[in-house]
């Protein structure tokens, strides 16, 4: 397979000088892990007591990372990443929400990005997570098989609705929407919950998509045996392929109750997870859909050669390249340009709310062997290239 992902020119190509200057300075911080630990401790400190830093943020990390604060902010951004065939996942991503006011409101998000997508070619998903439509305690009790109490019971009723009339408005509009995973310890109720959906809505196509994170080592038996629920049934599989968010949660979680951790034991077997399910839901194309959200180079390159001996079209409409919103330009816009099908998660929301997620980006960059490095010598090349 040609390597196509170190043309700077063409990943950067809607990076005016200033923006592409902005990237390399914040990921010059994001590689500086006490940096990025006293930063996360001191924004939080600072949001709590109500210190006047959301300019601060909104003009570095914000802006990097986050498409803006309403989905009206976001589509200048939205109309130049689809200047270069990108397209756009608009994510409303406030976290942590306990009330039943904000989970309508998540709700009503989301029915906006569905009626946004029928309208709008740039923006081909909705997407929501299953902690933005009900409590996380409650997908808790179920995944561990512990009685609802009443008012608990009442709550997942309405857990229940939300995703029914979300996964409805999609059907309708025939724009597919993907569901977001989270911990394993509630993940099994949204699981259940999501496949309910597939069964109802993915009759002739898939609308409703769930997540594999598969940095765990039991995803790709629970894709097998989803898969001949599916055949028995009659419904088709939409899944999105992550490798995960909550691998050191995840862990230490593990160890302190005593259970088997669930996480693959290093990153070359998630590494072969990844790619193994990639190929098992490829072969199985006729009855599934993928949205490969990855940022692993190689992993892309599995996919593009799958589709290459395969002989489908490169912009099959069961086939989606993702990334996330201010990283790996370098993928999104080569695949884009290549004549792949490719989408951004662009993330949305007040500064606030959207501040978990945005600790979780810049710690990620800290993680991830190689990421940051990555980053900041791609955009050093064009840089240069440049001679900013």
């Amino acid at each position: 397979m040609k390597k196509i992902f170190d043309n700077t020119e063409i990943a950067f190509a809607i990076k005016s000088n200033s923006e592409l200057d902005r990237a390399f300075y914040l990921f010059e911080m994001i590689k500086r892990e006490p940096l990025v630990k006293i930063g996360t401790a001191v924004t939080k400190f600072a949001l709590k007591t109500h210190l006047p830093v959301e300019g601060i943020i909104r003009a570095t990390v914000f802006d990097h990372f986050c498409g803006g604060i309403t989905e009206e902010d976001c589509m200048p951004t939205i109309d130049k990443m689809y200047s270069k065939n990108v397209h756009s996942v608009l994510d409303y991503s406030a976290e942590g929400k306990e009330v039943e006011s904000q989970f309508d409101l998540a709700m009503e998000k989301t029915l906006n990005t569905i009626k946004f997508g029928k309208e709008k070619l740039g923006i081909p998903f909705a997407v929501f997570k299953p902690t933005g439509f009900g409590k996380f305690k409650i997908y808790q009790k179920i995944t561990e098989d512990t009685p609802l109490d009443p008012h608990e019971e009442v709550e997942w009723k309405r857990i229940k609705e939300r995703y029914d009339i979300v996964c409805k408005a999609a059907f309708d509009r025939d724009v597919p929407l993907l569901i977001d995973a989270e911990e394993t310890w509630m993940q099994d109720a949204a699981d259940d919950l999501i496949e309910e959906m597939m069964a109802k809505y993915n009759k002739e196509k898939v609308i409703v998509f769930s997540t594999l994170q598969l940095y765990r080592w039991d995803r790709l038996d629970y894709l097998k045996s989803l898969h001949e629920r599916a055949k028995k049934q009659g419904f088709k599989i939409g899944m999105k392929l992550v490798r995960g968010a909550y691998m050191e949660k995840e862990r230490e979680r593990a160890e302190e109750k005593g259970y088997k951790d669930p996480i693959c034991a290093n990153k070359q077997a998630t590494d072969t997870m990844f790619n193994d399910v990639l190929t098992y839901m490829f072969k199985n194309i006729e009855d599934m859909a993928i949205f490969s959200g990855t940022h692993n180079e190689e992993s892309s390159y599995l996919l593009m050669d799958l589709i290459a001996k395969s002989g489908l079209d490169k912009n099959d409409s069961r086939i989606w390249f993702g990334q996330l919103y201010g990283m790996s330009d370098h993928i999104s816009y080569n695949l884009a340009n290549a004549g792949y099908n490719v989408a951004k998660y662009l993330p949305f929301g007040p500064v606030r709310d959207v501040m978990p997620y945005l600790i979780r980006r810049a710690e990620e960059n800290t993680s991830v062997a190689g990421q940051t490095s990555r980053e900041l010598r791609l955009l050093k090349e064009e840089r240069e290239r440049r001679k900013i």
